[in-house]
């Protein structure tokens, strides 16, 4: 089980450093941290897994996603 959590993570961190839409990499971002969160709390460490859902995907998300709203997207 901890094995196919990893596989993912290192998936997700791929495709989120190589696409080229910032939205789309924020997503992958969250993604990353969700799984991260499973991860943490197939550990037993509950305690760092709502820190980590908290923070990783709820507040960097979403700061993310705003700032990404505040600029200007180039059309490709």
């Amino acid at each position: 089980m901890i094995e196919m959590f990893l596989i993912v993570l290192v998936v997700a961190a791929l495709i989120a450093v190589e696409t080229r839409d910032l939205l789309n990499s924020v997503i992958m971002l969250a993604t990353f941290s969700l799984v991260l969160t499973f991860l943490f709390f197939s550990l037993h460490a509950l305690d760092i897994a709502i820190a980590e859902a908290a923070i990783g995907a709820g507040v960097s998300t979403v700061l993310f996603v705003v700032a990404i709203s505040k600029t200007r997207r180039q059309e490709e």
